[in-house]
């Protein structure tokens, strides 16, 4: 049974940092892409980055060079560090794994919270 877990959520004020972890299990992980999710009250989720099985990255617009994801294949674990945050960044942060080819994700972990006050 696949299962991705969240853990690195918290409360942390303007321009802090946090760094996110989603272990997964149950599947091999270095065969799959993976990504970060993000949903604010009221908002639909949105992609905030993805890494490649091969390690090549993409982040959305709103976070490029505040937040860099990596994985450690060998932990089967994957990060998002996240570098001067701002408000707009409070979030549930869901990691996600093994897309199709349409970039749907098949795996889904149950989130955790990122809460940015000023």
């Amino acid at each position: 049974q696949v299962q991705l877990v969240e853990s690195g959520g918290g409360s942390v004020q303007t321009g802090g940092s946090l760094k996110l972890s989603c272990a997964g299990s149950g599947y091999i992980f270095s065969f799959c892409g993976m990504a970060w999710y993000r949903q604010a009250p009221g908002n639909e989720r949105e992609l905030v980055s993805v890494i490649s099985d091969d390690r090549r990255t993409r982040y959305a617009d709103s976070v490029k060079g505040r937040f860099t994801i990596s994985r450690d294949n060998g932990k089967s674990t994957l990060y998002l560090q996240m570098s001067s945050l701002k408000t707009e960044d409070t979030a549930v942060y869901y990691c996600a794994a093994c897309p199709d080819r349409d970039m749907h994700y098949s795996y889904w972990g149950q989130g955790t919270q990122v809460t940015v006050s000023s």
